[in-house]
């Protein structure tokens, strides 16, 4: 039940917000919104405390009946792959909402309510093990984001809502053609774990793990099925930004590796060639279209494609330190990416502008921002000692050693991080540095108490993962090397039921 409550807790919340927002002033709404986020972290510690490290089974499983006429139940469990992708989303959600409290005063119960009915649904992708209930939760999340961006986004917030909504539901579409097959192949059940043992076995691999993956893709955003997403980024709210960068451009690295790479084995490696191309290319395009941005949060959108391109690399290296950098990654994109959100929302509602030109030596009369805004920064690029360079080390080093030509896939993903280093150090410069020579900056005022508080926790996971990633990568390992052992087991079916086909048919001919 320890599942249960941590996804719905939110969507407690968000009732009761509902219930009392007519009697209750915004303050009020902001502190239930408060309270709820930081229960439910509060309750998501004691799956970090419970979570057994020594092995790759589902832990803290909940099976019950839901709808058994059409094979559909209510089935929840983690691994060491989907255990920090929750805690990212319990963390980082009582950030935005304390993150928010000084920004958004008209709407704060609509904007609470999405908020949290957002959470449950990000929480419930990561928990699903039942088909159906995987695809409820990936849907349901849309609604929530579509209100967070279309009513308290910018002046193009509607366009840019419309974009994402098309966008996702087009893949959408795909994946529920795909989950209605696998219906029908595992015996009218929507059951995850058995369709895994089954995998070598599934026929029809490529097309299924195409319809699996764009939808997955397009969330990821890889290229080039990025193009919603600076859109989205730029017209949503800082809270939206960061929840859409922080946990759901995760929810599509989480699928592919959750269901194309184990259920797919086929299909993984027949693509594996053109996924690594397109992540290798959104690495060094990201990099170089954010390098020319003028617009503080559209430089920081365009990083998400350059790293998440290194996330997807990692995932179809499909080696262990791949794999495990993957995920590590996402992590760490999490909290940094989120981090720059943070800090660019903060200076948008002094300046009321977004633009580097019209900043300049704001650490003369900023000097805690811009010190948070350089660790933030050095993290972002993979300074050796924070949580960048924990991940990018272990995806190089996994795609290097993966095979003769993933070596060319490494050394061109390397300029990506050389890259990073230009384009972040070279905005910090420009906004931070050099004189303060326009009026509208002198007068700006440091972070307050609120702020720091905000950001205290990223930097302190930013430092602590670059330093001791020990913790984070035990919990991860048992379930990667489960799931790439099982991928192996299934290429061995497949590779025996292909030759059994060549000598059946070699016998006909001899007969005949």
């Amino acid at each position: 039940m320890l599942l249960s409550a941590v996804i719905f807790l939110p969507l407690i919340g968000a009732i009761i917000i509902a219930l009392t927002r007519t009697i209750v002033n915004a303050s009020a709404i902001k502190g239930i919104a408060l309270a709820i986020a930081l229960l439910t972290f509060i309750v998501s510690l004691s799956l970090y405390t419970g979570f057994d490290e020594t092995t790759h089974f589902m832990q803290f499983k909940v099976q019950n009946s839901w709808i058994p006429e059409l094979g559909i139940s209510y089935q929840l469990g983690i691994d060491g792959i989907s255990l920090w992708l929750v805690l990212l989303t319990t963390f980082l959600t009582p950030i935005c909402v304390l993150a928010a409290w000084g920004s958004i005063d008209k709407g704060a119960s609509g904007f609470m309510i999405s908020l949290l009915m957002l959470e449950t649904g990000m929480l419930g992708v990561f928990c699903a093990l039942d088909l159906f209930l995987f695809f409820v939760f990936w849907e349901s999340m849309l609604i929530p984001m579509y209100l967070l961006i279309g009513v308290w986004g910018g002046t193009r917030r509607i366009y840019a809502t419309v974009k994402f909504v098309l966008y996702t539901m087009a893949g959408s579409a795909l994946m529920l053609v795909g989950i209605l097959y696998l219906y029908f192949q595992n015996d009218n059940s929507f059951d995850l774990l058995t369709l895994y043992d089954k995998a070598g076995t599934l026929p029809h691999q490529r097309l299924l793990f195409l319809a699996f993956f764009v939808a997955f893709a397009i969330k990821v955003p890889l290229f080039p099925f990025h193009t919603w997403l600076p859109d989205a980024h730029v017209e949503a709210p800082t809270v939206g930004s960061v929840i859409l960068a922080g946990v759901l451009l995760k929810m599509g690295t989480y699928g592919i590796l959750r269901f194309c790479i184990p259920l797919f084995p086929e299909g993984t490696v027949a693509f594996t060639p053109l996924i690594s191309t397109l992540a290798v290319v959104g690495i060094i395009y990201g990099a170089l279209v954010a390098m020319v941005q003028p617009d503080l949060k559209k430089l920081v959108a365009y990083s998400s494609v350059s790293h998440l391109g290194f996330v997807v690399l990692g995932l179809f290296a499909l080696n262990s330190q791949g794999v495990q950098g993957g995920i590590i990654q996402m992590v760490n994109h999490g909290l940094s990416t989120g981090a720059l959100f943070l800090l660019v929302g903060m200076i948008y509602e002094r300046r009321h502008t977004r633009m580097i030109a019209d900043f300049g030596g704001l650490a003369k009369c900023m000097p805690i921002f811009a010190t948070i805004f350089l660790i933030v920064t050095l993290s972002s690029i993979g300074l050796p000692g924070l949580n960048g360079f924990v991940g990018e080390f272990m995806i190089l080093l996994g795609s290097f050693i993966s095979g003769a030509f993933s070596k060319v896939y490494a050394v061109f993903a390397a300029t990506g991080v050389i890259l990073a280093a230009v384009y972040m150090l070279w905005m910090f410069q420009r906004v931070m540095f050099g004189k303060l020579d326009k009026p509208e900056n002198q007068s700006l005022k440091d972070l307050n108490l609120r702020e720091i508080i905000v950001l205290l926790p990223i930097l302190l996971f930013i430092v602590w993962i670059g330093v001791y990633p020990k913790p984070f990568l035990s919990r991860i390992e048992k379930s990667v090397n489960h799931v790439l052992k099982q991928h192996t087991k299934a290429m061995a079916a497949i590779g025996e039921s292909q030759n059994a086909v060549v000598v059946d048919a070699g016998l006909k001919g001899e007969r005949e």
